[in-house]
């Protein structure tokens, strides 16, 4: 009789227990996390060290890895010109992509600061390209517009810039300057941050410029670029590390030729892990990327003290 009057109590005990864990606030903290640990760190965290391993390694996709130590890297920086012009044409695409893009950003979010119906379906078309800019089809289309025949072709005829068919795609002069080009239409989405940044610059900054006697090139100079920096800044990071990976414009409108001269890193980084199947070699390439962005970053990071201004700070 004891023994049964003391279950019932030790499982209304224990029933008791279990629905106090289900109803803890931080188990279902830890439920809601979960699905995003697990994601995290089986398509994140395992892929990015076995790429690691693989790049100590000739891997072809198939066969089982064949450890070979820095050889990867070795031969991307001894022997492999063509990685070598690869990363050259990379870096050229961006010193020229991102600030072409960035300047081209600022003076169309500065058109249109002022709000208004018009000045917001503006503001659409011109965020349209950011939208739809990387994707094959626009990619085709491009290739269209600067082939033989094309609109640019005629255009550049009819102002006697050039004489007959000429394709800019095909010319090794000019193709990697179509790929920067189709990169700098595609400003919508800094336009949009910048944009964002001149709204919050409080009016009374400019009330007192005017007041002072400050011109336009005076008031822009001393007040739309300090109080705007950390908006650059955050624009320039963005951009730059989308200019290193830069990939479909390149690889649908050019096929990174002719000649090699569009055919940058992680087009080159592509051919060879899956067209060529060194997957090992293509593992270092990645690596290599990884390392050239970070410097980069931290470059930027470690002299915006001199240009960026910071409101809470007081100053530069």
């Amino acid at each position: 009789m004891a023994q049964s009057a003391v279950r019932p109590a030790q499982g209304k005990q224990q029933n008791f227990s279990f629905s106090k864990f289900i109803n803890n606030e931080n188990t279902v903290g830890y439920v809601f996390i979960g699905l995003f640990v697990i994601g995290f760190l089986v398509f994140t965290v395992y892929p990015l060290f076995s790429s690691l391993y693989y790049s100590l390694t000739k891997y072809d996709g198939l066969s089982a890895p064949e450890w070979i130590g820095l050889k990867n890297y070795t031969r991307m920086f001894t022997t492999d010109i063509r990685y070598q012009k690869s990363l050259l044409i990379t870096f050229i695409y961006v010193f020229t992509s991102v600030p072409l893009r960035l300047i081209f950003a600022l003076i169309v979010a500065m058109l249109f600061k002022n709000g208004g119906r018009v000045v917001a379906a503006y503001r659409t078309l011109f965020y349209l390209p950011s939208v739809i800019g990387g994707s094959v089809a626009v990619a085709v289309i491009w290739r269209q517009l600067w082939g033989y025949g094309g609109i640019i072709n005629k255009m550049f005829n009819a102002i006697g810039l050039i004489e007959g068919d000429f394709s800019f795609i095909a010319s090794e002069s000019t193709a990697l300057a179509t790929v920067v080009v189709l990169a700098v239409w595609q400003f919508g989405s800094p336009m949009l941050t910048f944009l964002a940044g001149l709204k919050d610059i409080p009016v009374s900054y400019y009330e007192a410029a005017e007041v002072d006697g400050a011109n336009g090139w005076q008031r822009f100079w001393k007040i739309t670029l300090p109080c705007l920096s950390p908006v650059i800044f955050f624009n320039l990071i963005n951009q730059m590390i989308s200019g290193f990976m830069a990939f479909t414009q390149a690889y649908i409108v050019t096929r990174g030729g002719p000649n090699d001269a569009t055919n940058l890193y992680v087009v080159y980084l592509f051919e060879k892990s899956f067209t060529s199947r060194q997957m090992g070699y293509g593992s270092a390439m990645a690596w290599v990327l990884i390392v050239i962005v970070g410097i980069m970053t931290a470059i930027l990071f470690n002299t915006q003290h001199k240009w960026v201004f910071y409101e809470s700070k007081g100053g530069k």
